[in-house]
């Protein structure tokens, strides 16, 4: 681990009158949320991609249901770990202004951070595809239908084939815009439109991340590794820790 870039960001953190969070799905893998494509059985010859459609909720449901119930089920014996942790007194203690995640998991919540913004919605939340009444996690992983008009239930999340939602789009790019520091942690940033949210600051941008990306040169600032660790590292320097 490069102490001198982990000073660095601590001493960033501290001075930034507003730093905003952006993460991606390197920030959940560290709380041992499965990675489908290796799974063994009938899930290991489809691409969760074309089960996560406007199509495949309208026409294949139960493949649908069956996908994101496995999804939820897996969802419940996982945790956030130490990085969200850090991230939740970082806003407590006024450090952090805001949240923006890819990620649907809801462990910024969990972990005790309050100003998350969720670009690509919640697994946690359940609602009818067809009237848009909100239901409940065990209502659909039963598989009934929705009490009101029958219809298929659907958890609260963006389907390819679906527009991000506005409200919440807005208010992050209003976050970073005025930021005057952005730390990225675990995105390839390779899903658009969330790769344009770091250019969008005039402050200074840290991308941490397992490798480098595309994008990672543009950065001010890059640190390779786990998220958890290098975040506790930079705690402990914010805090005053000597790493020698």
């Amino acid at each position: 681990m490069d102490l001198h870039k982990i000073t660095l960001v601590a001493d960033w953190l501290k001075a930034s009158g507003s730093t905003v969070i952006l993460t991606g799905a390197g920030m959940s893998t560290e709380s041992g949320i499965p990675d489908f494509r290796s799974r063994e059985g009938w899930w290991k010859k489809i691409d969760p991609m074309t089960v996560s459609t406007v199509e495949a909720l309208e026409n294949e449901y139960e493949l649908f249901h069956g996908f994101y119930s496995l999804r939820l089920t897996d969802l419940n014996t996982c945790h956030p770990h130490k990085g969200h942790h850090f991230l939740a007194e970082w806003e407590n203690q006024g450090f952090v202004k805001g949240i923006v995640t890819q990620n649907v998991d809801g462990f910024h919540q969990e972990a005790g951070n309050k100003s998350v913004h969720e670009l690509h919605g919640s697994l946690r939340s359940i609602f009818c595809s067809d009237c848009g009444q909100a239901s409940d996690e065990g209502t659909f992983l039963n598989q009934d239908t929705c009490s009101e008009c029958g219809g298929h239930l659907r958890p609260d999340i963006i389907l390819f084939g679906e527009m991000l939602p506005q409200e919440v789009w807005g208010k992050a790019i209003r976050l970073i815009e005025e930021s005057d520091l952005l730390i990225v942690i675990g995105s390839s940033l390779q899903v658009s439109p969330a790769n344009e949210l770091p250019f969008l600051t005039n402050g200074q941008k840290v991308i941490i991340n397992n490798e480098a990306t595309l994008l990672s040169e543009q950065f001010d600032l890059q640190l390779e590794g786990k998220a958890g660790d290098i975040l506790e590292a930079i705690d402990e320097k914010r805090k005053g820790g000597d790493f020698s």
